[in-house]
């Protein structure tokens, strides 16, 4: 049975508490279910950010995602639960294994080996399983073994679309079928999460790339259309591929970045 669908909108706080404020109120009215702040030096603290949002909002409030290696996971887990309880039960945690080695260094903390940083997210993971069990977990990343631990151990996985470097004809089918094959009898109970990079903010169709260009900086813009996380056409055709993703994959939850709440809230009003 499909699942319904979810959809996260992206914020970073900043400015006046009344500025973010208004901001969250605003994406609840674009019909978002899920406010999702990122972890970043240089961004405002994602809890106290998500607490000053619950004031002002019934939407399901969550990270995307926390740089595990900046935190103890017992330290983490008070911090979590104590978001739970002023929230009413609303939390959702995203987790992944941060790569910002400059962020690490103004940290003062080491900048651990790919291999180490995914170990690290597994047991921080594993640690909050035991702690704070009531909490849903996403774990988001593209490689490999980041999407394996999400398979075995989180409750929503954060997909980038298709495998790094992949030649398959169909990028996503065979993402899709490596976490079913890492899952196992888990995989039902998954709840699959895909980030959007590219709308289209007028009639044209024809969407904004700078987001995707961003993390393809190589491929020409031909390619970059191809890609699952970008859409185009009208609301209704961007509805049609969702439901497609859906049906045919299993993705039923669905964020976007603030550059696209508005753009996007009229795809929402389409899949309702």
């Amino acid at each position: 049975m499909a699942k319904d669908f979810r959809f996260g909108i992206g914020l970073v706080g900043g400015g006046s508490r009344s500025r973010w404020q208004d901001a969250v109120r605003r994406a609840e009215g674009f019909g978002y279910d899920v406010l999702q702040v990122p972890d970043h030096l240089g961004a405002p603290a994602p809890f106290p950010a998500l607490l000053s949002a619950a004031e002002v909002s019934s939407m399901r409030l969550g990270t995307y995602v926390l740089n595990a290696g900046f935190y103890k996971p017992a330290l983490l887990a008070r911090d979590i639960a104590a978001l739970e309880k002023l929230t009413d039960g609303r939390v959702e945690l995203g987790l992944g294994t941060g790569y910002v080695k400059e962020e690490f260094d103004a940290a003062e903390l080491p900048f651990p080996s790919a291999k180490n940083r995914v170990d690290y997210l597994g047991h921080v993971t594993s640690y909050l399983r035991e702690h704070v069990p009531s909490v849903p977990i996403l774990i988001a990343g593209s490689g490999d073994r980041v999407v394996s631990l999400a398979a075995r151990q989180a409750d929503i996985i954060g997909l980038t679309g298709g495998r790094d470097g992949s030649t398959a004809d169909d990028p996503l089918a065979e993402r899709i079928e490596f976490v079913r094959n890492a899952a196992g009898d888990r995989f039902d109970q998954l709840e699959l999460n895909m980030v959007i990079t590219a709308v289209p903010h007028d009639g044209s169709g024809i969407p904004d790339l700078s987001m995707t260009r961003h993390y393809a900086p190589t491929l020409p813009d031909e390619k970059l259309l191809e890609l699952p996380t970008v859409l185009t056409g009208t609301p209704r055709d961007m509805a049609d591929k969702l439901r497609h993703y859906r049906d045919a994959y299993g993705i039923s939850y669905i964020s976007v970045q603030k550059k696209h709440a508005e753009s996007f809230s009229k795809v929402i009003a389409e899949l309702r």
